[in-house]
């Protein structure tokens, strides 16, 4: 097993773990359904997918569709 030749001193071992932490997701609310994202991802919202408050796929039943027109 390979083992330090010397000890790295406590300067060195912070700097290499400054870059180790833990990041809160980014959230954003959207502005058509006012549900919650991850940002730059789309969404689905009643079996619409949703991105930048707009549809980009519709699969919700005809019969709902129909209905609501």
């Amino acid at each position: 097993m390979a083992h330090p030749k010397r000890r790295q001193s406590s300067t060195r071992r912070d700097k290499r773990r400054t870059h180790d932490k833990a990041v809160v997701p980014q959230i954003a609310k959207d502005v058509t359904t006012g549900e919650f994202h991850l940002y730059h991802r789309a969404h689905w919202f009643e079996g619409k997918l949703y991105y930048r408050g707009q549809v980009l796929i519709d699969e919700t039943p005809k019969e709902a569709q129909t209905e609501t027109k």
